[in-house]
C-alpha cells in the first residue's frame, strides 16, 4: 500500500458536517452526483450562522458551494441550480489564498472523469462471443459494458469471422 494513502487527515477525526479537501487522498479525484442544491443556514467554524449555497451529494456529505465552484458547475451544466440535480461533478483538492493564509480547498474539474468499465473475464468473454454469434448480443453492447484488451477484441473479431465463414461455406 502507498504510504501516503494510509495517512489520515486530522479533519477526518472531527467529522465535519460538510465534505472538504480532507476527504480526498493526495492526488485523488472524487466523482459525485448532485442530489439537489439549495440555500440554507450553516454554522461556520467560528460558531456564526450564515446563509450558504449547499450541494447535497448522493452518498456523500454536502458540499458548500462558493462562487468559484458554483461557476464551475454552471460551466458544465448551465446557470440554473434546479438543472444540476442528477449531474456528476469531479472534485479535487487544491490550495487557495484565503483570510491571509494559503489553505486547502475543494475545486471542481472542468470535465467529469469518465468511469472506467470493468475488465471482462475469460469465461464471460466466451459467453459473450457465443451470444453474439447467436445474435442475442452485440459487439457494441460488449464494448459499452466492458474494457477489452487488444487481444480480447481480436478474439471476438476472429470468432465472428469464423462463424460467418462457417455459415457461408
Amino acid at each position: 500500500m502507498d504510504n501516503q494513502q494510509s495517512k489520515t487527515h486530522w479533519k477526518r477525526l472531527i467529522n465535519p458536517d460538510y465534505i472538504g479537501a480532507y476527504a480526498l487522498n493526495p492526488d485523488e479525484d472524487l466523482t459525485v452526483t448532485i442530489d439537489y442544491v439549495q440555500r440554507e443556514q450553516i454554522v461556520g467554524t467560528d460558531g456564526k450562522k450564515e446563509e450558504a449555497t449547499v450541494a447535497h451529494l448522493k452518498g456523500h456529505k454536502p458540499l458548500i458551494l462558493n462562487v468559484t465552484n458554483s461557476k464551475s458547475i454552471a460551466k458544465l451544466y448551465g446557470p440554473y441550480i434546479e438543472e444540476w440535480a442528477g449531474k456528476e461533478i469531479t472534485l479535487y483538492a487544491s490550495m487557495t489564498k484565503a483570510f491571509g493564509d494559503v489553505v486547502e480547498c475543494l475545486r471542481i474539474r472542468p470535465n467529469v472523469a469518465k468511469k472506467r468499465k470493468p475488465p471482462i473475464t475469460a469465461d464471460r468473454l466466451k459467453r459473450a462471443i457465443a451470444s453474439i454469434i447467436a445474435q442475442q448480443y452485440t459487439t457494441e453492447k460488449l464494448h459499452a459494458q466492458f474494457e477489452l484488451t487488444n487481444e480480447q477484441t481480436k478474439e471476438v473479431a476472429d470468432a465472428i469471422k469464423s462463424a460467418v465463414e462457417g455459415t457461408n461455406a
